[in-house]
């Protein structure tokens, strides 16, 4: 590898720069947080499907299907976005294809037979229109700070993207989506623009807020942050040899086991992870009958943590280095998967007995609706830090000029297998008729991933 240090810059990029490229985290945010885990997909396993453990099945294969396109499609693009230099038209056309996606959420209407379709589609294009984007926006991290300003920048990209995922959140339960029983928001109010909640509007509506909110705050990164010149090649040439430069960056990666163990190892922990926020939402929905006070509760909860922990996991990235980190993390996430398949809808700790809620006890009223709680939080507050430190970790470890192709790689690392984690929950939970399959699955990767990464050499 040749040293980083010389082709990273050497000093800072202006503020609205650095702003402009925060801000992408925080347009996308809200496509992962009401779409992805805390309000659609909750109503796609509880409203649509014929019940939570089909629904889990099913999400479980569309996430599976969007992994493996982007297994497909994530390094060859970096490639040709690093040949042709720009990342900015890259993050436009995916954005468009986001945009689209998430507006077709809208028809995903009860009792519609095309409903589950839509739901599973457009979630799915959805899903890797905003992955690729931002492997074109993680390739500018080394072009806009030095290598020792790599952590701090990547993880308040992080909090700044928890934020706006709890700023929505609090938007769509608090004024949008109403209870179908009751009738009234978060709040307590009715929702705004005549949203129906018995036809689940307010949870349908999640989609075309995500691509408003993704129109709206992605300009900044257009209008300020400065974007790699123009190459001189075309986007022709460019493609060709995007096949051949993948193949190349994997032979690069073979050659300095740092980089391919890191790799491998991300491969398979950051396949747990997506598991983990896949199916959060549909297990509370599942095995405790949560609605939609409790999930958006949680999230709201979740996303707090997750800001806080993302903050200071990226200073702690630049004072301890990010494999620390991230082995942390794994460790931590390990032991909360264990937690919750202690956890049934009257047992804790794998059997202990607990009383029912009683109608007094409010909002999670359980003995195991609250340490689900808990886990979650503590999920929230390590999976930032883990998914920061490890583009810290690739920026520090590539040259600069080619960090498009290694970003890339980084997701086809983090997406080659992505399907098989979701796959193997939704092949387990329709097996076992149990959502109690998905954790004992995730815990054998984190353990891979871990010793995977315990090899890496300390960056």
């Amino acid at each position: 590898m040749r040293d980083t240090d010389t082709l990273a810059p050497s000093r800072q990029a202006s503020r609205p720069a650095i702003l402009g490229w925060l801000l992408f985290d925080w347009a996308c945010q809200p496509f992962f947080t009401l779409v992805t885990t805390f309000v659609f997909a909750p109503y796609f396993a509880s409203a649509l499907a014929s019940d939570p453990v089909t629904g889990q099945s099913l999400w479980g294969y569309a996430t599976a299907a969007a992994g493996l396109v982007l297994a497909i499609l994530s390094p060859v693009l970096g490639s040709i976005a690093d040949a042709t230099g720009p990342k900015k038209p890259w993050i436009a056309s995916c954005g468009l294809v986001l945009i689209l996606a998430s507006f077709a959420l809208w028809y995903a209407a009860p009792g519609q037979s095309y409903a589950i379709p839509i739901a599973l589609v457009g979630f799915a294009f959805g899903t890797v229109a905003v992955e690729v984007a931002a492997v074109f926006n993680n390739a500018m991290i080394p072009h806009l700070v030095p290598p020792e300003r790599y952590g701090r920048l990547s993880g308040t990209g992080w909090a700044m993207g928890y934020l706006g995922g709890l700023v929505s959140l609090v938007i769509v339960l608090g004024f949008l989506a109403a209870d179908p029983v009751s009738m009234k928001t978060v709040f307590g109010l009715g929702p705004l623009f005549g949203l129906d909640p018995s036809t689940r509007e307010g949870d349908r509506i999640t989609g075309p807020f995500s691509a408003l909110w993704f129109l709206l705050f992605v300009l900044p990164l257009f209008l300020f942050t400065p974007d790699v010149p123009r190459s001189g090649m075309s986007l022709k040439n460019a493609a060709q040899n995007g096949f051949s430069q993948v193949k190349s960056t994997i032979a690069d990666a073979r050659r300095h086991p740092s980089v391919g163990r890191f790799l491998l190892a991300n491969m398979v922990y950051q396949d747990a992870l997506v598991a983990l926020f896949a199916f959060g939402g549909i297990y509370g929905a599942g095995v405790f009958g949560w609605q939609a006070i409790e999930l958006g509760l949680f999230g709201i909860m979740l996303t707090i943590t997750g800001t806080i922990g993302a903050l200071i996991g990226g200073r702690l990235d630049d004072r301890l280095g990010a494999k620390p980190v991230i082995l942390g993390a794994i460790v931590i996430l390990a032991f909360v998967c264990v937690g919750v398949l202690s956890l049934g809808r009257e047992h804790i700790f794998f059997g202990v007995p607990t009383a029912p809620p009683a109608p007094d006890d409010g909002l999670y009223g359980s003995a195991p609706e609250k340490v689900f709680v808990l886990l979650g939080l503590v999920i929230g507050s390590v999976a930032g830090p883990l998914q920061a430190s490890s583009r810290s970790l690739l920026a520090r470890l590539v040259p600069a000029q080619e960090a498009g192709r290694y970003f890339g790689l980084l997701a086809l690392s983090g997406k080659v297998t992505s399907f098989l984690a979701p796959l193997a929950v939704a092949v387990a939970t329709a097996v076992f008729q149990t959502q109690g399959a998905g954790p004992a699955v995730l815990i054998l990767f984190l353990i891979v991933g871990f010793w995977l990464l315990s090899g890496v050499k300390r960056v």
